[in-house]
């Protein structure tokens, strides 16, 4: 997409919740766009680095629960609560890093996969922090958020919309403005292989973990909204479900792009939401289009956008040359 569109879109999507939409539709808005800046966050680390973390619901699950937690149990603010879950996922990534990445390969992702089963049965079992079984139930909304609504002419639906909206612009900024600068360049050179990017001075170690920490910090930015939009925090959502789920919306959106998180998310989510009342069969139709998709569009909607304007000019080049002649 052009620096233009981005923009843009931004700004007519902050126009919706004045149009009075149904609750129903700013819910489906609010759920894109957070599993978005989830999706954004595995970017990071499978589309830009090449690597596979399937611990990545995990760390969403440490951003809502230290989120969840520190409002319900120590009675923070959530101004305070969401920055300190980010903080601590980062962390937390950070340390998985210093140990996951002296493995390659598949090794690496059943690494993360065992963690990310891990974390789940810390939090599962954990009954007098996290609730356990029956988990955490009444996460507070963000303090000023309903005030702040009620000042602008919406409701507190409206100002959650406009809250995730802020968060996925700010997700977007920063996944951009590190895919440009010389970070960026040099994950993508690792990979296209950590051998030759260490040839060309490339600190390979060290730019992984910056990534996984971009990463997790993502995850936990992500998992901090959910845990004050939906109230309730079960262990089931931090499962390696939640990040098979988040990786299909990459696959379908493009990995490696910038709108391809956005768009595989959208798209995907929004299906789900279509195909509700036929839960049991919804996989008969994702599995047809998931075939067409590798077979037509293997880079996902966003490569295949990038490569239909790539085709245009030789297109139009064509059509002129057959009307000259």
């Amino acid at each position: 997409m052009s620096r233009f569109v981005w923009p843009a879109l931004f700004v007519l999507a902050a126009a919706v919740p004045f149009l009075q939409p149904s609750g129903y539709l700013l819910d489906v808005g609010v759920n894109i766009m957070l599993w978005a800046v989830l999706a954004y966050g595995l970017n990071v680390m499978l589309g830009y680095t090449g690597l596979l973390p399937l611990a990545h619901a995990g760390f969403f699950g440490i951003g809502a629960y230290t989120t969840g937690i520190l409002t319900l149990k120590a009675g923070w603010s959530f101004w305070l609560a969401w920055p300190a879950g980010i903080a601590l996922a980062a962390l937390a990534g950070l340390l998985l890093g210093l140990v996951a990445f002296r493995t390659r390969g598949d090794a690496f992702s059943i690494f993360t996969l065992g963690v990310g089963v891990i974390i789940t049965l810390v939090i599962n079992k954990w009954d007098d922090l996290t609730g356990g079984n029956d988990g955490l139930n009444g996460v507070p909304a963000p303090a000023g958020l309903e005030e702040a609504s009620r000042a602008i002419g919406l409701k507190l639906s409206g100002g959650f919309y406009l809250l995730a909206l802020l968060t996925l612009a700010l997700t977007v900024l920063i996944v951009a403005r590190a895919r440009a600068s010389s970070f960026g360049l040099s994950l993508l050179a690792i990979r296209g292989g950590e051998d030759l990017a260490r040839s060309a001075g490339v600190n390979v170690y060290t730019h992984k973990l910056r990534a996984m920490m971009l990463s997790t910090a993502l995850a936990g930015l992500a998992g901090g909204l959910y845990a004050t939009y939906v109230g309730f925090l079960g262990s089931a959502v931090t499962g390696p479900t939640t990040t098979f789920t988040v990786l299909l919306y990459l696959l379908v959106g493009g990995l490696g792009t910038l709108a391809g998180p956005l768009l595989g998310t959208a798209l995907i989510y929004s299906l789900t939401q279509t195909l509700k009342g036929l839960q049991d069969y919804q996989y008969i139709v994702f599995g047809p289009l998931l075939v067409l998709l590798v077979m037509y569009a293997p880079h996902g909607l966003a490569g295949l956008w990038a490569r239909l304007r790539a085709n245009r000019p030789a297109r139009v080049a064509k059509t002129k040359e057959v009307s000259g002649a």
